[in-house]
């Protein structure tokens, strides 16, 4: 089920989740396969956190990986992906669900990794899920800043 904060932005913007048999889109990969499109298209939301104790999302392309260094220079500090616990109690998601939509007080980036596809799919709260949109409609819907530190 998609989270109702999820749910009212999706219908507030015009989007339509696409959804599943439970525990079927908790990876890029899979979430590609069960869609029908690129791993490259699936934009995966990945949160860190610093030794300060700040966090930031990061969305990119399913077929990327964070660059530590990069990373480190965005934030301004050393930055390790969270557990599962952290990302639920700062995001209200788990993991394999995590989603930009609804995400307050933490500071999301989306990467450029993503601008390769005219259309991505980012999770909507859970693992079952995808929501067919493009960079320049996730980028204006979450306030996102820009980034690039893929590799």
């Amino acid at each position: 089920m998609i989270p109702d904060k999820v749910k009212r932005i999706l219908d507030a913007n015009g989007l339509v989740a696409l959804e599943f048999e439970e525990g079927s889109t908790p990876t890029a990969e899979t979430a590609a396969a069960k869609i029908g499109v690129e791993v490259g298209q699936i934009a995966k939301s990945l949160l860190f956190k610093g030794s300060s104790g700040r966090a930031a999302l990061v969305i990119c392309a399913g077929d990327k990986k964070v660059s530590s260094g990069k990373l480190k220079r965005l934030c301004g500090e050393k930055m390790s992906m969270t557990d599962a616990d952290e990302t639920f109690a700062l995001t209200g998601f788990r993991p394999g669900g995590v989603c930009p939509f609804g995400v307050e007080r933490i500071p999301i980036y989306l990467d450029e990794s993503l601008k390769a596809w005219d259309r991505i799919f980012p999770a909507a709260g859970n693992n079952s899920t995808g929501v067919p949109t493009t960079y320049k409609q996730l980028l204006a819907i979450t306030g996102a800043g820009t980034c690039e530190v893929t590799v």
